[in-house]
């Protein structure tokens, strides 16, 4: 269960903005948009977070800063000593190129809120800290600073609560790499919780990447799985009869059919190897007799409902949280609020799973399905950095036309357009 999310001097990003999954306890609406976290003193959790704003003007950069986190923690001991961490601080303002860039998540898991975070240059971790909450109280367990006048790295290990071979995790630990991916390589059993979230419930979409349709065609593979992807595509109305998957040799297809990652290698270097080739049945209106259409025949918006499928089932069955940007691409505004729905229907995420997404579907801006703080918006300050706020931090009353007062732009986060005039 994600709490919030925090990121600084990342890409767009110059100063620290959070986006918390908190549900405000002054707004009643849907309470089946948001669940209870099941600790004392915490407010009720959000299933879903969208994030609107104008091109350019950071959305992105949130999912990308999602999972640069998300990498760093499981691949930074992987390593070698001096290779450069690739962040891309804030280049806007020549202060912020060589300051640290800052990630932090709160987060519950096996019923426990944990705090963790780290700062990182391009040559070292300058700060990496994790606190816990088992009773309500804060725990710090371990906390690692780099002070660059002096050069000298200092930490405090709690062996109350890091018991075993803290020193060596420690000494093994490079300054290109964080403490928590180290320790878990030399088997450190009560950081295993914390690195596991990231590990198995955390899930990123690439930004402006297409989702593979792979793993849902290996979900069809048994008659289970094909009935599961078959249901949900159903269910969006794709009229779709039987999922038919073949293992092909790349020579034997066309380039159309070729999944997106692979159309761009040469075809004569990889065409003794297998890909699954996807075709979707169809019956004929006079005949009744099932048609296999090919993949390149199918609109953008079905093949991306197939690609999604199987992340979409493994999501809401195991309770994961997911980054995903501009959802909303290719696919009609009553399909993506089919998608949002799955989150918010108890009955189908019985895991408590989570979404965040950006997005241009204005039509969402919808006061009877979303509730006021699920809203998020990001626009540019005037020096040029991407701000993050919620929709809530405005005078808003229950039922008021949200999509209407953004674009107007009572909201901000909406392109500033002049009139053009003329190439002279």
């Amino acid at each position: 269960m994600l709490i919030e999310f925090s990121i600084g001097n990342y890409l767009s990003f110059c100063e620290r903005q959070t986006l918390s999954l908190a549900a405000s306890g002054l707004y009643r609406e849907l309470p089946d948009n948001t669940f209870s976290s099941e600790l004392a003193r915490l407010p009720r959790l959000l299933k879903s977070a969208v994030v609107y704003g104008p091109n350019a003007a950071g959305k992105s950069n949130i999912v990308r800063g999602a999972l640069f986190m998300w990498d760093f923690v499981l691949n930074s001991a992987k390593g070698q000593a001096g290779q450069p961490i690739e962040i891309r601080p804030f280049l806007l303002n020549s202060h912020k190129v060589s300051t640290p860039s800052t990630f932090e998540m709160i987060f519950i898991e096996e019923g426990v809120r944990y705090q963790y975070g780290f700062s990182v240059t391009r040559e070292r971790v300058h700060h990496e800290w994790l606190l816990a909450y088992p009773h309500g109280r804060p725990q710090r367990w371990f906390e690692r600073y780099y002070d660059p006048e002096s050069g000298q790295e200092s930490w405090n290990l709690n062996k109350k609560f890091l018991p075993g071979n803290r020193e060596v995790w420690r000494d093994a630990t490079r300054a290109n790499a964080l403490y928590l991916s180290t320790a878990i390589q030399l088997n450190c059993i009560p950081l295993r919780p914390i690195f596991d979230w990231f590990d198995k419930k955390l899930r990123v979409f690439r930004p402006h990447s297409e989702i593979g349709r792979e793993l849902s065609a290996s979900l069809c593979q048994s008659p289970e799985g094909r009935l599961q992807v078959l249901k949900f595509l159903n269910q969006a109305d794709m009229d779709i009869e039987g999922i038919h998957v073949e293992m092909k040799k790349i020579g034997e297809l066309s380039m159309e059919d070729l999944p997106e990652g692979i159309r761009s290698a040469l075809q004569l270097e990889m065409s003794g190897q297998e890909v699954m080739d996807v075709t979707l049945e169809r019956s004929a209106s006079d005949t009744g007799i099932t048609v296999r259409l090919p993949w390149e025949s199918e609109s953008r918006g079905t093949q991306k409902l197939f690609a999604i499928a199987w992340p979409w089932i493994n999501i809401l069955k195991e309770g994961r949280v997911l980054f995903m940007d501009e959802m909303d691409t290719s696919l009609h505004h009553h399909l993506v609020r089919f998608l949002f729905g799955m989150f918010h229907d108890s009955a189908i995420n019985k895991g408590n799973a989570q979404l965040v997404s950006t997005t241009h579907d204005t039509a969402l801006l919808d006061n009877s399905y979303l509730r006021r703080d699920q809203f998020w918006m990001v626009e540019k300050s005037a020096d040029r950095c991407s701000e993050l706020y919620p929709i809530s931090d405005f005078d808003i009353e229950r039922g008021e036309p949200l999509q209407r007062r953004y674009l107007e732009g009572q909201f901000g986060a909406v392109p500033a357009l002049k009139k053009f005039k003329g190439w002279g």
